[in-house]
């Protein structure tokens, strides 16, 4: 015992441990640290402030593929693209060729050609009357435009052209409409939904917070923790933009996990120092022995969060990989929060921490979650199979799952482009922006080439689900030609042609529609771009990618708990565990989003499919965060068994221990998703309800019941790893202290403690 530490660390490596120093330094120079806290978060919160006007807006698109080449060949070659800007005009009265009418709308087209914005435009009125710009019952017709760069581009110039461009004057009124529009509006809702998110959530959690700890100084640092992981991830993300495109829904996800992250994280440590408190230890030796023991935890735990977001840096699109960079940096400054600035400003407050009455022994065995354990010991094949069973039958409604594309319905019922295309959608037999752009940028001189246009552009209007092809040969619908030739697909080099889809096949199966354009043999060279073509490559990449995200995510934190833990069995049985777990989470996407239950409750609009990086994105981040909890779970079991060597006791003080832990933070963590589902934005609801629903699922299900089911099953086996492998381990392991000898036949559990609480199936 030293004058420094009357109550030193246990004998062993732990009073050596880099971490047990690591506490004792920051006590030391608490102050040094705090201050030094306080002003990174204040710069950060200045230089983060920008953040959002350097992110960028992103497009449905798969970099390198076929569509994104036609694409640029479009805009390059021919100075036109796929219309992202459209006008809704409707005649007040008499139909769209009414001359009053007609006049209004070239005029109306003229105004828009001469937008600096605008590239490209054309209408109804100066497209010959093309009937796929014009409803069926003749009152409305389209213009159509195109904005050329990027999407942030785009839309910023649309936030100046959509207010503009809507009016109701003379014998028309016009509405805006169009892809980006939609995806303009979705973005400047999340971000209204999510403001609105955050000011509720922030006083319900630090009422929650206060409720946890009876302590107002705990609740505020814990809150405090979650804003310097928001504020300096924010900061870091402005910095990558200098170097590479990031998404804006990657502050969302900042928001979100740095809040949830930065209380997981405290509630483990503070609950960890006011144990060592409990036991007699001083401030300064509390902080340190927290630090060593749900410090390491914490770091663990954001290891294996961070590999899982890390993992989509593996998918070549920059929007979710955008929410790798925001994962990665959230959790590793959630975890410089709890691990560096939260233990020095404990060594400071100490008792003021503490919770009144609390003893250094507590009777442990008369908690309500050790009894629960062991009552699930004593049946575990029975009460951990019904378990399975329930989780199975909440997780099969995703094996009717039905990958699309999305649409304006992502958007709440009453925002203007979302009302622009349903009126498209219900009024019109095509979707003149939705068309496939087939581009021949090779030929010399098209001209010459005009009968081989003319016949493929008549075997093109074959196709099933195609309404009209549109071409320099003329327009041809059902094999024949309908609409003289024009000179407007035409360029130095090369011709297009469009493919116009009718709204039936686009409420289909797009993916095929675009396949089977692909299929048609061409007489010369093409390439096939516009809308359509964009999201199925999208999606086609984004499945094809998938197997490797699920096993690198699998791979990696395997490796992590195997370096962590030092056996096969608990890395095998974290994966076996959170999958079912996520099992929860995809059923309830399908069930409640794709199929519609639920729909008038939340207050969205079910289409009969799933966007496909949804399930991707919320993969990798539910399964990091089940890691989480399970990291925490083990760390305080294996703890337990290295003292006592019996596993149901162990088992049981473990999960007594960390069960009311573990069940706060995934509440508070659970409430910080719901909160979301609150939004207006299809998206947002998805992450809101789905996430919540998993997390909660996991700190119950999972680590109440399956948890101690399965190492009650598994024995002493739970800490078997072969020879070799425990060798390495030894060698290069991430454990702090040396764990005990696992007994070759350790006694009956319990036995001589309480007969009473003899396990037995």
């Amino acid at each position: 015992m030293s004058a420094l530490d009357p109550y030193p660390a246990p004998p062993g490596r732990h009073d050596a441990s880099r971490l047990y120093r690591l506490g004792r330094l920051l006590a030391a120079r608490r102050r040094t640290v705090l201050v030094l806290a306080a002003l990174v978060t204040v710069l950060a919160g200045v230089f983060g402030a920008g953040a959002m006007n350097a992110l960028s807006l992103s497009r449905f698109e798969s970099p390198g593929a076929e569509s994104v080449r036609a694409d640029a060949l479009l805009h390059e070659r021919f100075g036109t693209g796929s219309p992202n800007l459209l006008l809704l005009v409707t005649a007040k009265a008499g139909t769209v060729d009414s001359p009053e009418v007609a006049e209004a709308g070239r005029a109306l087209t003229t105004e828009l050609s001469g937008q600096a914005e605008v590239a490209d435009a054309g209408s109804y009125w100066t497209y010959d009357s093309s009937p796929a710009l014009r409803s069926k019952d003749g009152t409305r017709a389209l213009v159509v435009a195109w904005l050329p760069g990027s999407a942030t581009e785009a839309r910023e110039a649309l936030a100046d052209l959509s207010p503009r461009f809507t009016r109701d004057s003379g014998p028309i009124t016009v509405a805006v409409g169009g892809q980006d529009e939609v995806f303009r509006q979705v973005a400047t809702q999340a971000r209204m939904d999510f403001i609105r998110a955050e000011v509720v959530v922030l006083p319900v959690v630090f009422l929650l917070l206060l409720w946890v700890y009876r302590r107002l100084s705990a609740a505020l640092l814990t809150i405090g923790v979650g804003l310097f992981a928001m504020l300096t991830t924010l900061a870091l993300l402005r910095v990558i933009t200098l170097f590479t495109e990031v998404s804006t829904f990657a502050a969302n996800l900042t928001l979100v996990l740095g809040l949830g992250l930065g209380i997981d994280y405290s509630l483990f440590v503070i609950f960890r120092f006011r144990e060592e408190l409990a036991r007699g230890r001083d401030a300064a030796s509390a902080a340190a022995s927290a630090t060593q023991t749900a410090g390491r935890t914490v770091v663990f735990s954001g290891v294996t969060v961070a590999a899982s977001l890390a993992i989509l840096l593996a998918l070549p699109f920059p929007f979710l990989r955008s929410f790798a960079y925001a994962g990665v940096l959230v959790v590793a400054t959630s975890v410089l929060g709890a691990v560096i600035v939260l233990p020095a400003a404990l060594a400071g407050l100490g008792a003021r921490v503490a919770r009144r009455g609390v003893t250094a022994t507590p009777d442990l065995e008369r908690g309500r979650w050790y009894r629960l354990a062991l009552g699930v010991m004593r049946r575990p094949l029975l009460i951990g199979g019904a378990a399975v069973v329930i989780l199975l039958l909440l997780g099969a409604p995703f094996l009717g799952v039905r990958f699309g594309l999305p649409d304006e319905r992502i958007l709440p019922a009453d925002a203007t482009s979302r009302l622009v295309q349903e009126h498209i959608r219900a009024d019109f037999a095509v979707e003149q922006s939705d068309a496939i752009q087939v581009v021949a940028a090779g030929l010399a001189d098209p001209a010459t080439r005009e009968a081989d246009v003319a016949s493929y552009a008549a075997a093109l209007s074959r196709l099933p689900g195609v309404f009209q092809v549109d071409s320099r040969a003329g327009s041809f619908s059902g094999g024949e030609q309908v609409r003289p030739p024009t000179d407007r697909f035409d360029a130095e080099r090369g011709t297009w042609l469009s493919v116009i889809p009718t709204t039936a096949a686009l409420d289909g199966d797009v993916p095929a529609l675009v396949g089977s354009v692909r299929a048609v043999e061409a007489p010369f060279p093409v390439l096939v771009g516009g809308f359509p073509a964009d999201m199925t490559d999208f999606r086609d990449r984004l499945l094809n990618r998938l197997p490797l995200v699920i096993v690198l995510v699998l791979a990696v934190t395997f490796v992590i708990l195997f370096l962590m833990s030092g056996s096969l069995l608990v890395p095998v049985k974290a994966t076996v565990l959170n999958v079912l777990s996520l099992s929860v989470l995809f059923g309830a996407l399908v069930w409640v989003f794709q199929d519609g239950h639920g729909a008038g409750l939340i207050g969205f609009t079910a289409t009969g499919r799933m966007e496909p990086s949804i399930p991707i994105l919320m993969f990798c981040v539910a399964y990091g965060l089940s890691m989480d909890y399970e990291v925490f779970m083990i760390s305080r079991i294996r703890e337990e068994y290295d003292r006592t060597g019996d596993l149901v006791r162990s088992v049981a003080t473990g999960i007594q221990r960390g069960g009311p832990l573990i069940t706060a933070a995934a509440g508070i963590m659970a409430l910080t998703f719901a909160a979301y589902a609150t939004g207006r934005v299809g998206f947002l609801q998805m992450l809101g309800v789905s996430m919540a629903l998993a997390v909660l699922v996991d700190a119950t299900l999972i680590r109440a019941v399956l948890m101690p089911a399965f190492m009650r099953l598994a024995g002493t086996a739970n800490w078997w790893a072969p020879g070799p492998l425990r060798r390495l381990h030894r060698r290069i392991g991430l454990s702090e202290s040396e764990p005990a000898a696992v007994p070759a036949a350790p006694p009956e559990p319990m036995a001589q403690l309480n007969p009473a609480a003899r396990v037995g199936e």
